[in-house]
């Protein structure tokens, strides 16, 4: 074997397995501190970018998710609200009977007469207020509510919307609706059966819908974990394995700079020639 000081191969070797350790843990470090075994194109370009595809996906159920809250809380507002106007009907009809009772007296029936208005104006008082964040379902001011059902918006599931004030094709009651007599009491009263009858079968659409709703968001919830889950399986770093790796190479870098040590100091050996 030659001896020179221009050129130390050992050196030389030496050097490049210090710096091959040391690039290695350096990437073993990146991945404990970022917990990802692919956190850029660079570790991985074809894995990175089919967890990018699937972060978007990921993303876009996100906001289907927020569309399904909103329509769920939208429908729960209207279903209360229809559910009061149905008791509302209920007591009305019961006032208009006790004053189509031709035994009746005029002082008693003008009672009941008032208590009946009281109850017509609270369902346009219900009506008016059902509202969630802008949108009323029973007030005819919209026709539907369209939430979105998947994260490219390509579909939709649309609540359509249940006109529940008075003087309409539901609630058929008008917003002047009173009785005099025992007659238009009982008229009134039967125009109620069919406004309750009409008001029941809305909430009972409205329910089917808001159901629907529920059912979809269950779903849109699980497919978007199943989604993450395949993501960490694609580009999360294995930490116990990752810390393995981290005790070794720590110990290699220690020995490549004590190999490297030993070798920058084989020229000096040339001195003892000359003695």
């Amino acid at each position: 074997m030659m001896n020179s000081v221009n050129t130390n191969a050992g050196a030389m070797a030496a050097l490049q397995n210090l710096n091959q350790s040391n690039m290695e843990l350096q990437q073993v470090q990146n991945r404990i501190n970022t917990g990802l075994e692919v956190a850029g194109a660079k570790d991985n370009g074809g894995l990175y970018a089919i967890a990018q595809r699937m972060r978007a996906q990921v993303a876009g159920y996100g906001v289907v998710q927020q569309s399904l809250d909103r329509g769920e809380a939208t429908l729960d507002v209207a279903l209360a609200a229809g559910e009061a106007i149905s008791d509302l009907l209920i007591e009305m009809k019961e006032k208009a009977l006790g004053a189509a009772d031709s035994s009746l007296d005029a002082n008693s029936r003008t009672a009941l007469n008032e208590d009946f208005k009281a109850l017509r104006d609270q369902i346009s008082t219900i009506v008016n207020n059902a509202e969630f964040n802008g949108l009323n379902l029973i007030d005819g001011s919209t026709t539907a509510f369209v939430a979105l059902a998947n994260q490219d918006g390509s579909n939709t599931i649309t609540v359509t919307s249940e006109n529940m004030s008075l003087s309409g094709a539901i609630v058929t009651v008008t917003t002047t609706a009173s009785f005099a007599t025992a007659t238009q009491a009982d008229n009134i009263a039967s125009q109620i059966g069919t406004s309750l009858d009409n008001v029941n079968e809305a909430l009972a659409r409205l329910g089917t819908k808001s159901k629907s709703l529920e059912v979809h968001s269950t779903f849109v919830t699980k497919l978007s974990d199943a989604l993450e889950k395949g993501i960490g399986n694609l580009v999360d770093a294995d930490l116990a394995k990752e810390s393995a790796r981290l005790q070794a190479l720590q110990v290699k870098q220690q020995l490549g700079v004590q190999a490297l040590s030993i070798a920058n100091s084989t020229p000096q050996t040339v001195l003892s020639f000359f003695q």
